[in-house]
């Protein structure tokens, strides 16, 4: 591993090679998680519909309460500043990518235990949260290793 130093003369890790592609893949995954949020909001049932959602699917949704509309936002956009935190280099990412991971948990929590989700949503979506829960492990895990490693600052 090489440093270099920055303005203030300390030194700090150069940025690995990988870095940049995992830096670049969380953005994309959790830029999709931003179109989708934005979608969602803008366009409603038509989108849902257009994404494969089921009329019980879209029901379960809608009848969510407000505190998991936050939940869900949380989610998604501590993921989209987690990737974009990863890529400048900062040491807020892994702070931003375990807000997302804990919302993401609620989420579940709320869907598998507090409500019919699992019935309603079905096995297909249950796979694509299995994804999700790996994703937003990784890039919290991957942001504390580049942490310990000293290459975020």
């Amino acid at each position: 591993m090489t440093t270099a130093t920055n303005d203030a003369g300390s030194a700090r890790s150069a940025a690995p090679w990988h870095l940049w592609v995992v830096g670049v893949v969380a953005l994309l995954w959790n830029g999709f998680g931003g179109y989708d949020y934005v979608m969602t909001r803008l366009q409603g049932d038509a989108y849902m519909r257009s994404a494969g959602m089921t009329d019980a699917q879209i029901a379960h949704f809608n009848a969510m309460p407000a505190w998991m509309g936050a939940v869900w936002a949380i989610g998604v956009w501590g993921g989209v500043i987690g990737a974009i935190l990863l890529l400048v280099r900062s040491k807020w990412a892994l702070h931003a990518f375990v807000a997302s991971l804990a919302a993401f948990v609620v989420s579940l929590i709320y869907n598998y235990a507090l409500s019919d989700g699992a019935a309603v949503m079905g096995q297909t979506v249950m796979i694509m949260q299995v994804v999700i829960l790996a994703s937003c492990l990784l890039f919290a895990w991957y942001a504390w290793a580049m942490g310990k490693r000293g290459v975020l600052r």
